[in-house]
């Protein structure tokens, strides 16, 4: 099924169900101009659209099935940031936090940064800045963010982070805010829901960590390039980003270990600050 003939089936779903484009827009979390558009095969759906746009309509199980299935046609899509910029990076926080209020399992590897999720203001910030934002764009994106955040306190989610220790050293912002950073780090590993593991630089590792990824439940994988935002939906490709996430998890500290490491190098950073 190509983009057309999925976009002409849907279209058909909705009219049979007698439910207005406004309505049907609504209950999938997007734009009624963002659902016209895959209507009218002018814009290719992800499955993540695919099967909020059906769970809006209220179609059994099976047809949910057999049209998620074709959407995955194109196992995988890529967005460019170029593009992003474009249409407004805010609207990707609206997104993500619309993706992460249907999942249950978050899985987040990020070998680079501290994730979104888990950012201090300071810290969006300064990350959002290389995207060359304009100041309204730049305040509506860190805006959006910080709500994405409040699913941290969700306890019925289960939320595993996984990032690398030369996460915790890279200097994004001055000393001051990177050992405010630590600590909400170490705050946020205290909820009961949320497991974040850190990878020691002194540990042998069998695997390489060439990126950062996303794995939400076991449906998608968000995976961030220099170019593009890339979606994975086949379950087959799911599956070696969720034994990568699992091979390194093995070699990662938790619990009060990771904590004494992340103080460790908060307390690093205090230093730096007092005698700098």
């Amino acid at each position: 099924m190509n983009r057309a003939q999925l976009g002409a089936a849907l279209r058909a779903l909705r009219r049979a169900s007698g439910k207005e484009a406004k309505a049907v827009a609504r209950g999938a979390l997007m734009s009624p101009s963002k659902l016209s558009k895959i209507e009218n095969a002018k814009l290719a759906p992800s499955a993540a659209d695919v099967e909020r746009i059906l769970s809006a309509l209220g179609v059994s199980d099976e047809v949910k099935a057999e049209y998620t299935e074709a959407s995955r046609a194109a196992a995988t899509e890529a967005t460019a940031w170029r593009l992003l910029r474009r249409t407004g990076v805010h609207r990707g926080q609206h997104a993500a936090k619309a993706l992460e209020a249907q999942m249950s399992t978050l899985r987040l590897f990020q070998p680079a940064l501290v994730p979104g999720l888990l950012q201090t203001p300071e810290y969006i910030q300064a990350v959002l800045r290389r995207h060359g934002l304009t100041e309204d764009s730049l305040l509506r994106t860190m805006s959006g963010r910080i709500d994405r955040q409040a699913i941290l306190y969700d306890d019925t989610e289960s939320l595993r982070f996984l990032i690398t220790e030369p996460v915790l050293r890279w200097r994004i912002v001055p000393a001051r805010m990177m050992a405010a950073q630590l600590d909400r780090i170490v705050s946020i590993s205290r909820l009961t829901h949320v497991d974040i593991r850190v990878i020691p630089l002194g540990t042998r590792q069998q695997d390489f960590a060439s990126h950062a990824f996303v794995i939400r439940d076991d449906r998608m994988v968000t995976v961030e390039t220099v170019h593009a935002e890339m979606v994975v939906t086949d379950p087959r490709d799911i599956q070696l980003y969720a034994r990568k996430f699992e091979g390194f998890e093995k070699t990662a500290l938790s619990g009060e270990a990771m904590r004494s490491l992340v103080e460790g190098i908060r307390d690093e950073f205090l230093q730096e600050q007092e005698t700098g």
